[in-house]
């Protein structure tokens, strides 16, 4: 059996239900589309337990709800209830804002079985003005509900130039708040980060230096806290792989039905993702064109075709590949083997040699943004 047909016949394992693109925070560093303005018009809730089940009976197991923030969806526990029923291992993933300690029960009723908190600094100023709203003091205190609820504590701190150097407040508040794991998860450039890059990189001093106290933390709080840290792919010599390869084990449901290999993969070009509203998951999942079109490696070209690692990094990242060349085919420019590599080069390059990028203006995730992004005009 091909590769491809091998992925195509194993069914997806993991589910992502991004509720919706509403979102009351602000983050310069948000993977949702910069356009994600045209796209509101999402599933209702008999719609969303439709594509709970149909993926289910295809293999999925685990199931992630995210957004925009999905605690804005009265209808959440709803879907819950109805993952739980099917079999899943159901994660929220949220900023906790929208959430109380009557709505944590309500979660944990329905049968939520994990709850990702997600800040952006270690301190109140930093956070909020990244979340582009008042927002700290309220994570601090729903991480705490959660905690008491019975809830594993589970916090993501997402890294980037101005917080990076915090790392260890970070792990600080971190372990204050009982987290039994944490994962500093450097900045992905996709959507409004791709457009905040030059401003949200790091350094390569700031990020080994990072790196450093990480591990010391890690040894200092092994069997107590699992302290996981992602390394920026700019900085590695070969690409991730990405989604565990294209349609093999992942699939992403968009606020509006879509359904794509990954979040980020509506902006390619050429490719007609199907929605769940005129086919079901079984269909697109082994059927559409989209969903076949990067499986295995018939589609690759050199150097991937013949690369010894093609099995492990599947070529890298499909969107990362067209956001820099302009061809979602060629090598992900983050291996040191493409022949696009240099763009990466010159991105890091400008993140070690300019201390005055703390300087240029964010452009900040919101409406007024997205539809400036729609129309062609400048974002603020």
């Amino acid at each position: 059996m091909s590769v491809e047909a091998e992925a195509k016949n194993s069914g997806p394992r993991w589910l992502l239900a991004e509720l919706t693109y509403t979102c009351p925070l602000q983050c310069p560093y948000c993977s949702n589309p910069v356009d994600f303005y045209r796209y509101r018009n999402e599933l209702d809730t008999d719609g969303w337990v439709k594509v709970l089940r149909e993926a289910r009976e295809l293999g999925a197991v685990q199931l992630g709800f995210s957004g925009g923030e999905p605690l804005v969806r009265k209808d959440l526990e709803d879907i819950v209830r109805e993952g739980r029923e099917l079999g899943y291992y159901t994660n929220l993933i949220t900023s906790g804002i929208g959430m109380d300690g009557a709505r944590v029960k309500k979660l944990r009723d329905a049968g939520m079985d994990h709850i990702q908190i997600s800040f952006q600094a270690s301190d109140q100023v930093l956070n909020d003005r990244f979340a582009g709203t008042n927002a700290f003091k309220h994570k601090v205190e729903m991480a705490r509900e959660v905690k008491a609820q019975g809830y594993p504590m589970v916090l993501n701190f997402v890294l980037y130039r101005d917080n990076i150097d915090r790392i260890a407040d970070i792990l600080d508040l971190a372990m204050d708040l009982q987290a039994d794991q944490v994962e500093l998860a450097n900045t992905q450039y996709y959507g409004w980060a791709l457009a905040n890059q030059k401003r949200l990189l790091p350094s390569r001093a700031q990020l080994q230096r990072a790196e450093k106290i990480a591990h010391d933390y890690q040894k200092r709080y092994e069997g107590k806290s699992r302290i996981i840290f992602v390394i920026p792919d700019y900085y590695e010599d070969r690409p991730k792989a990405c989604m565990a390869g294209w349609g093999n084990i992942f699939l992403s449901i968009a606020p509006d039905g879509m359904a794509l290999p990954c979040q980020g993969a509506r902006q390619l070009p050429g490719l007609d993702f199907p929605n769940v509203r005129d086919h079901d998951i079984r269909w697109i999942w082994e059927e559409s064109d989209a969903f076949n079109q990067y499986r295995g490696d018939s589609w690759m070209k050199e150097p991937c075709q013949t690369c010894p690692d093609r099995g492990k990094d599947f070529g890298g990242c499909r969107c990362q590949a067209f956001q820099f060349t302009g061809d979602a085919t060629n090598a992900d420019p983050v291996c040191g083997l493409s022949p696009h590599h240099s763009i990466i080069q010159q991105a890091v390059e400008a993140a070690n040699n300019n201390d005055a990028l703390e300087s240029i203006p964010l452009i900040f995730r919101n409406s007024k943004n997205s539809r400036k992004h729609i129309s062609g005009e400048q974002p603020i």
